[in-house]
């Protein structure tokens, strides 16, 4: 019969796993672009922009809607980046919880 974990090293192993996701998350920065380079948006790992910049040369009023969808594609560029930057921290945690279903990312119990 499978040994079940202690229930308090479990959750003293899922907090220290938030607490050091929620570190890596807030120390992320990524910068998305588009336009070859005339837009930059810097976005952390929570998905909040930090900072946008976009070049006078891409600014002209008779077209609005380029510009508009400049923006957007910097913005989506910097999300995928944070997702594959992410999806890499999480699916990089090894192990599992020996002897519960679906392989709990908790190492060394």
């Amino acid at each position: 019969m499978a040994k079940i974990p202690d229930m308090n090293k479990l959750m003293n192993m899922a907090q220290n796993m938030a607490k050091e996701m929620e570190d890596k998350m807030n120390a992320l920065e990524v910068e998305g672009n588009s336009g070859g380079g005339m837009v930059q948006v810097i976005m952390n790992g929570h998905k909040n922009i930090i900072s946008l910049s976009i070049s006078k040369d891409v600014v002209d009023p008779e077209d609005i809607e380029m510009l508009q969808d400049l923006i957007i594609a910097s913005i989506n560029d910097a999300q995928a980046k944070v997702d594959d930057k992410m999806k890499s921290e999480i699916g990089g945690l090894p192990g599992g919880i020996p002897g519960m279903p679906g392989g709990f990312p908790f190492p060394g119990l």
